[in-house]
């Protein structure tokens, strides 16, 4: 089981709970049974089509999942996967 940190903003769909247990072989396995323990977090994580939106960041340990297998990415159990989505706005 890999161990998912759970962004602030996302925290209210899994009851306030900062990091979660997940199953799974790979980032994508994982970010599933993540969304099968907290459906609510089913339209923050994937689109229409069932991928992880496309301005979520997916960190296994320290390295982006973009520059290893993106969704593909093994993890076993001594895993830790952090969810960043990304934040807008501000002025200039």
């Amino acid at each position: 089981m890999a161990n998912i940190i759970i962004p602030t903003p996302l925290r209210k769909f899994t009851n306030n709970q900062a990091s979660v247990e997940s199953n799974g072989a790979t980032v994508q396995q994982s970010v599933e049974d993540l969304a099968k323990q907290f459906p609510d977090l089913n339209k923050h994580i994937f689109d229409a089509e069932g991928k992880i939106r496309q301005f979520i960041r997916i960190y296994v340990g320290d390295e982006d999942i973009n520059a290893l297998e993106n969704e593909n990415t093994k993890v076993d159990g001594s895993s830790v996967i952090s969810i960043i989505p990304a934040i807008a706005g501000g002025i200039q």
